[in-house]
């Protein structure tokens, strides 16, 4: 075989990921909240660019032709620099009605140590500092030792204080451990009787774990008796002080929304939170002034040009999640007609298929997004299910199984509760395909504990 050098000319296609593509890309696959945040960013990066409110939601039917796209209307009027407000264009904003967050644990333990009376300074001195000591569920993290040689007091006169703390609101806080937790509450409750007390000081775990013949035997009662007192022990708080935590909320905007009109369902891309974009003023009259320098212009030119894609790229991505969700409403109709029981099973490269655009572009299209629907709020991902053969060769889609599994555990019988392989041959009965494995998985991912764990005596 010969083997030499040589020139040769040759034809290839290849991708070349652009800034410009790139930024389409990551527009397609932000939340609605996200995508909030990524035009604020480029807004303050890109001089040229100014955002204003929020605009009303763009209503629009997927299947009607898509027209031509006069991008320097999306931008904003180049001549003022504005646009053009309508006078039923709403400025309601869902989140202007959500309620501040309220105090701290400390402010709130504070508040009421001003009500105690009969505190010596050194006291006061010693609750502010078990207060500032307790941690986001409302226990103390430090022991009354270190208190007292942290604030030189006695051990005696640190436990006096910390026992009118423990009986502050919430009730609970304080403790050093769940068992204390649980018995200042249950004390609260004037429900301490020696046996309950018992189950809660030393067999907390087993009374977790449902052996309450176990503990039946070493308390001296009955299994309904252990059973009563740990009905009684879950209606108490073992995280007292987590309502007052300040934990940072993260409130979901629907990115669509689809509405019944009629007999059919309309898509709704939802923009009453994106904010709008315009080009500043003073860099579109520079642009246009002879005296300004060459140099100036071009940079205003290319950060024109950023503008002018970026809200190419915010269209594209409403239009997107449009045809997307469009097609999604059209194989999941029996769901929006009749139920969860009805979601059938479905792919992204179905829907790929349906819209003709790739499949990783389904996946970005619906990673973190949110419909509005009759039904309620779901995430887009959840219309995505797998599919379990049923007895006429059709399929049935994992999660109406699922739904269906949990009614049948909610109508069991809890003295005599149905097993795994139970459950499943009922399924099979009604013509679903499933395995005891399955049904094992199933009940796990809905977080149902296994049969032994729901008897009930």
């Amino acid at each position: 075989m010969n083997m030499g050098l040589g020139l040769f000319q040759e034809q290839t296609l290849k991708l070349v990921m652009t800034p410009e593509l790139r930024q389409a890309i990551t527009i397609l696959q932000y939340s609605a909240i996200d995508l909030i945040s990524y035009l604020q960013e480029q807004a303050n990066e890109n001089p040229v660019i100014d955002l204003e409110a929020p605009r009303e939601i763009a209503t629009a039917k997927a299947e009607k032709p898509t027209p031509e796209i006069d991008w320097k209307e999306i931008v904003g009027n180049r001549a003022s620099g504005e646009y053009t407000v309508s006078k039923n264009e709403s400025t309601y904003n869902p989140l202007d009605y959500v309620q501040q967050g309220a105090d701290t644990l400390y402010e709130h333990l504070e508040s009421q140590l001003g009500y105690v009376k009969g505190f010596s300074p050194l006291q006061r001195k010693i609750a502010l500092f078990l207060i500032g000591n307790l941690d986001e569920k409302g226990y103390l993290e430090v022991t009354l030792e270190e208190a007292g040689e942290k604030l030189g007091a006695e051990l005696l006169e640190i436990e006096d204080v910390l026992s009118v703390l423990q009986h502050f609101d919430p009730v609970g806080v304080a403790a050093r451990s769940l068992e204390e937790c649980l018995l200042l509450q249950l004390e609260h409750l004037a429900l301490d009787d020696e046996k309950i007390v018992q189950v809660v000081r030393f067999h907390l775990q087993d009374l977790a774990d449902k052996r309450y013949q176990r503990i039946a035997d070493k308390v001296g009662c009955t299994p309904q008796d252990v059973q009563t007192m740990a009905d009684l022990v879950r209606t108490l708080n073992p995280r007292p002080g987590a309502a007052y935590s300040r934990v940072e909320t993260r409130y979901v905007i629907p990115d669509v929304a689809v509405e019944k009109v009629g007999n059919e369902y309309v898509v709704l891309v939802n923009d009453i939170a994106t904010p709008r974009l315009k080009i500043n003023s003073f860099y579109e009259k520079m642009l246009s002034q002879q005296k300004s320098q060459e140099e100036a212009k071009q940079f205003i030119h290319e950060k024109l040009n950023a503008a002018m894609w970026l809200a190419k790229s915010l269209e594209q991505r409403r239009l997107t999640l449009m045809r997307v969700t469009q097609a999604i409403v059209e194989m999941q109709q029996d769901f929006f007609d009749r139920g969860v029981h009805y979601l059938k099973p479905m792919t992204q490269k179905e829907i790929a298929e349906r819209v003709n655009l790739h499949e990783s572009t389904i996946s970005r299209a619906t990673s973190n997004k949110y419909v509005q629907t009759p039904r309620g709020i779901f995430e887009l991902k959840y219309f995505f299910t797998s599919a379990l053969s049923t007895s006429n060769g059709e399929s049935t889609s994992s999660e109406s199984v699922k739904r269906r599994i949990k009614a049948l555990i909610e109508q069991e019988d809890r003295k005599a509760p149905l097993s795994d392989q139970k459950l499943g041959e009922m399924l099979q009965s009604e013509g679903i395909e499933i395995s005891r494995r399955t049904v094992a998985k199933y009940r796990e991912e809905m977080m149902i504990p296994s049969s032994a764990k729901r008897k009930r005596f």
